[in-house]
């Protein structure tokens, strides 16, 4: 995978922290503006990047470039993406895909014309302690209730509240709790149970945009509450119950460091099976062997799962009464 990196944001520095240990990705660009030129330039020496870049253009038109990775304010997603799956460039786009779901469905539609590869950016689908708790699952019987807990007071909470209005507060650029944070409970959520039947998000709504809100999710025979804050804190937890026991996840759904799986006498066992302490480790193994191996039938599976979560945001949103973009 010959790799440009769009953005040189906080997650562009986490992740060049960890691509040196994944086999096959060469850094070919970082892409931003005028003003972090600096800041890429060093980028570049300490992680050898080969070139430094302030024109999307000319990195879509460079034949050593082969994927594009987004790392993007959420409202830019969908347009950087759209340009690079038109100049037949394989798309990695962190989450949210997009703003919504039909911005999804025209990528995906232009992702399979031009016979590219496009695959959304969200840890806790690849990595391995979620397949093990995909595993658990079968061992505490039916499952009644589920509860995602992903609170976190955001620093620019308090910029917010006096008028300073950043990315992540601002609906026209896809701020909020449900698309930053709580979007990790969805996809966690769906990648085990699907699509739900009914959709409710009560929100706290200021300014016009959800700073907190509780997503109920009705699957019929199980009911699942994931809550996402950035008004506010608790212990960041999420615990799936069924009738024989429960599983018990400690920190963020982004993460799953490990987990707890309890039966109805009390027996527990912790269960860590993580290959790699960075989080974004196992999905970019993966990218780089979809991408490698031409592998479309499980990019069109990854694409099926995005669908159904960009339906939730959707549906949530509107629910709400919350306009992005």
């Amino acid at each position: 995978m010959k790799l440009a990196i769009i953005g040189s944001g906080m997650i562009v520095n986490d992740f060049l922290t960890m691509v040196c240990d994944v086999p096959g990705i060469q850094l070919e660009a970082i892409v931003g503006t005028d003003r972090s030129m600096d800041k890429m330039k060093l980028l570049k020496n300490e992680y050898g990047i080969r070139q430094v870049s302030t024109n999307y253009s000319d990195c879509l038109n460079n034949q050593n470039i082969d994927t594009v990775y987004i790392a993007l304010p959420n409202h830019l997603h969908f347009s950087f993406a759209k340009q690079a799956l038109l100049s037949k460039k394989n798309v990695i786009c962190e989450k949210p895909f997009t703003l919504n779901l039909s911005e999804m469905k025209e990528l995906r539609e232009l992702a399979l014309a031009n016979k590219v590869m496009l695959l959304e950016a969200i840890t806790n689908q690849y990595l391995t302690n979620y397949k093990k708790i995909k595993e658990a699952i079968n061992t505490i019987g039916a499952i009644k209730i589920i509860e995602c807990n992903y609170s976190q007071y955001s620093s620019r909470y308090d910029a917010f509240k006096k008028g300073d209005i950043l990315p992540a507060f601002n609906p026209k650029m896809g701020g909020g709790a449900l698309m930053d944070i709580n979007i990790y409970n969805i996809h966690f959520v769906t990648g085990l149970f699907g699509e739900p039947q009914i959709v409710n998000y009560l929100a706290n709504v200021e300014n016009g945009i959800d700073t907190s809100g509780i997503l109920s999710l009705d699957y019929g025979d199980k009911k699942v509450v994931c809550i996402g804050a950035k008004d506010s804190t608790a212990p960041i937890r999420t615990i799936i119950q069924g009738e024989k026991g429960a599983i018990i996840i400690e920190g963020p759904t982004s993460t799953i460091d490990r987990f707890t799986v309890i039966d109805h006498q009390n027996k527990s066992e912790i269960v860590d099976s993580k290959v790699h302490t960075h989080r974004m480790y196992e999905e970019f193994i993966e990218f780089e062997r979809i991408i490698r191996e031409s592998d479309v039938e499980t990019m069109i599976k990854h694409l099926d799962h995005s669908e159904i979560v960009m339906s939730i945001v959707d549906k949530g949103l509107e629910t709400a009464g919350i306009t992005l973009g």
